[in-house]
């Protein structure tokens, strides 16, 4: 089994600090390279940290691309927006915000974005892990964690809200660098089951392994 990199912090802090340490440097080498970078980024409350730590990372944001890991069908100011939540946190001037239309509902949306994104290879994303072991809109037992293509309509989310878009784990996986961060004591058993193997009950497992780095809290690893 291919492994993974795991790396250990003290606190949720440190693991948000590292997490945009990751980012920042596979972004301004990603653009020093190709000339563009590309980053997808996830929603929810952990990473909201590591976006308020990443804008002074960079001095300069031009011709970076940022897109969305998954986005909730609502529309872009609404409280439960992570295109929102994002532009609230991150202050990176001069870049591109590749934005979900999830107000256009989640099958116009998600072919919308997947025609946006094209064959655009990633080079990093940043991911998160939920309680139930899914990450971006992947949730355990539902058919998207099979689909193939570049985003896919989420229904039935067993969190609200119900209607979603995310990337397909069959595109998440050709990025360059991902980066998983949890933080907190509620992700210590899924956390487990991501460590111990791939396994399709817990989707943040099927992450590419040869790609991906564990950014996680001593809370997370049970140390806490």
């Amino acid at each position: 089994m291919a492994e993974l990199v795991l790396t250990r912090t003290a606190d949720a802090e440190q693991a948000a600090r590292r997490a945009a340490e990751v980012l920042a440097t596979a972004l301004d080498g990603a653009r020093t390279v190709r000339g563009l970078a590309h980053a997808a980024l996830a929603g929810g409350s952990t990473p909201r940290r590591t976006y308020e730590l990443l804008g002074p990372l960079l001095p300069d944001w031009t011709s970076v691309h940022f897109w969305f890991g998954d986005e909730r069908c609502v529309p872009p100011d609404d409280p439960e927006s992570n295109f929102a939540m994002v532009a609230r946190s991150l202050d990176a001037p001069g870049s591109t915000v590749h934005r979900i239309r999830g107000e256009l509902g989640a099958e116009a949306a998600a072919a919308g974005y997947a025609e946006e994104l094209g064959d655009v290879t990633l080079d990093v994303a940043l991911l998160g892990l939920g309680e139930d072991g899914h990450t971006a809109s992947l949730f355990p037992g539902h058919a998207e964690v099979r689909a193939t293509g570049v985003a896919v309509p989420v229904h039935d989310a067993p969190k609200p809200p119900p209607d979603r878009v995310s990337l397909t784990l069959d595109l998440l996986n050709t990025s360059r660098r991902i980066v998983l961060l949890v933080a907190g004591t509620s992700k210590a058993e899924p956390l487990a089951r991501v460590l111990a193997g791939p396994d399709e009950a817990t989707p943040a497992s099927l992450l590419d392994r040869d790609k991906l780095e564990v950014v996680a809290d001593a809370a997370a690893l049970g140390d806490g």
